[in-house]
């Protein structure tokens, strides 16, 4: 098993969404692979200390500064104008 097979299947195996077989590879994988140790233990990590927290309401202020924040910086960017279509040639 490859770190992007792993990362693959990482989801279904956080979930307990995998079969028995594909469990034992990333299990396996595991064992060798530091770095992919290392992204399954702090995702677990994530997932634990997030899992019952409650949504923090932004202070409306906050809110108001950062919605026109973003705005600001969508309007600063210029999408690509689309490439004019040359016009063919007519066969004689």
């Amino acid at each position: 098993m490859t770190c992007k097979d792993f990362l693959k299947e990482l989801t279904d195996y956080l979930d307990g969404a995998i079969d028995t077989r594909t469990r034992a590879e990333l299990e396996e994988h595991l064992l060798w692979c530091h770095n992919c140790h290392v992204i399954c233990d702090t995702t677990q990590k994530t997932i634990q200390i997030y899992r019952d927290a409650q949504p923090y309401e932004l202070p409306e202020s906050l809110r108001t500064r950062l919605q026109k924040a973003i705005l600001s910086k969508c309007k600063c960017v210029k999408l690509p104008k689309p490439k004019p279509k040359r016009k063919r040639a007519r066969a004689k």
